[in-house]
């Protein structure tokens, strides 16, 4: 239960964080939220492929963060070239 309540507090952030660096896709809180989880899976497996035998997403912690943070951009930059979330206007 714990490492759930982790997943969703450290998807939280680093959705959001992801929302702000990468402009033109609001998801909105639950979007960021979810938009964060599935990017530390996707972050993860990037950080697995490319550096074999480190770690991962491991709970809340910085790394387990920045993963995150890093899989939620790349989502997010991919939603964006779809045309998937809000369109912000000046």
């Amino acid at each position: 239960m714990i490492n759930i309540l982790a997943w969703i507090i450290v998807g939280g952030i680093a959705g959001w964080l992801a929302s702000l660096v990468v402009e033109g896709t609001g998801l909105g809180i639950l979007g960021d939220i979810i938009a964060g989880i599935v990017g530390a899976l996707i972050g993860g497996f990037i950080v697995s492929l490319l550096l074999p035998g480190s770690f991962g997403f491991t709970g809340f912690n910085i790394g387990s963060l920045i993963i995150a943070f890093i899989g939620a951009v790349i989502l997010l930059l991919i939603l964006r070239l779809v045309g998937v979330g809000r369109r912000r206007t000046a």
